[in-house]
């Protein structure tokens, strides 16, 4: 199984992550409706047997459940696991010790000793400066209850600072989480891929299918109106569809040749831009065993290149 190392000297992991957001949400992914406990711990063991063991999880997700499913499932295998989780820089946390004591609660829900990789959920750290934040996980890095730092939603030169203040405690900064896909290629213009590569930072990229648009799901063909959080967003629109039709049809035409579907596609473009790693969710056994098939193929590099001529307005 091909892997990566995130950052320059952090864990080693596959170069696919398991998205745990939708694990114990009802504000966004309506848990407990269609799909419950049962379901996700399918498809946690549903990722582990198509060979991803890398988990993203944030003390935020179903405030808190996330982390305590996740957990539970671990404790009932014998396999190794590897967890990233999140910090949330509150605006009533504004010492160092809060970010013990928030670690302190997330170790404790997700019943393990250390976390592989603990990131900062976004930049806005309020009443607490980025000094202070960097070197209480740079203290956590010491103590052993971390194994690397990571950040998520920094912009470049926020990624930068972050990197320099860990650098002085003897910490490399390993990632930063953002929005990153085909149709989400901001990220790339912002400067933020290439100061990660500068910096030898890995991504994790959010959102790799873009809520579900590069998975073929979408179409003119059979388009209804977009219901939920979705009919805010034009890209559901007749208009936007529209305008992803020649991008499907290149990640449909790719996977055929494969034997894949688009979203591995879409997926394994991502892992091609070396040193990211897309970020699926899944919440039941299919969706975990669809986004393992990203793994165990590489696109060549004419078709990469095709990809990415093809999505240059999405930049």
């Amino acid at each position: 199984m091909q892997t990566i190392t995130l950052g320059q000297d952090g864990p080693v992991v596959t170069p696919l992550c398991v998205g745990t957001w939708a694990w114990g949400d009802k504000l966004f992914w309506n848990y407990g409706s269609d799909y419950g406990p049962v379901q996700l711990r399918e498809a946690f063991e549903a990722s582990l047997n198509g060979g991803v063991n890398f988990f993203d999880t944030a003390e935020v997700y179903g405030t808190g459940l996330s982390e305590e499913f996740l957990g539970q499932f671990i404790k009932q295998i014998d396999l190794p696991v590897i967890i990233a989780t999140k910090y949330g820089p509150m605006p009533w946390r504004f010492t160092g010790q809060s970010v013990a004591d928030a670690l302190t609660a997330s170790l404790k829900r997700l019943q393990v000793e250390q976390v592989a990789l603990y990131q900062v959920h976004w930049p806005f750290t309020f009443f607490m400066s980025q000094e202070t934040l960097m070197n209480a996980l740079a203290d956590e890095v010491q103590r052993g209850r971390i194994a690397a730092v990571g950040v998520s939603n920094y912009s470049a030169d926020q990624m930068r600072e972050a990197h320099k203040l860990l650098a002085a405690r003897g910490v490399r900064l390993a990632t930063n989480q953002v929005r990153y896909s085909l149709l989400s290629r901001q990220v790339e213009t912002q400067g933020i891929v290439d100061t990660a590569r500068e910096l030898g930072v890995t991504i994790l990229a959010y959102s790799p299918l873009a809520q579900g648009l590069l998975t073929g799901k979408y179409s003119l063909e059979n388009f209804k109106e977009p219901t939920g959080a979705r009919r805010f967003d034009s890209r559901f629109s007749r208009k936007g569809l529209e305008k992803i039709a020649p991008v499907i049809s290149l990640l449909r035409e790719l996977g055929d040749k494969y034997d894949r579907t688009e979203a591995q596609v879409a997926l394994n473009w991502l892992i091609a831009q070396g040193n990211v790693i897309p970020i699926p969710g899944a919440k039941t056994a299919e969706q975990a065993k669809q986004n393992a098939g990203a793994l165990g193929f590489s696109l060549q590099g004419d078709e990469v290149a095709k990809l990415e001529q093809i999505t240059r307005t999405f930049r």
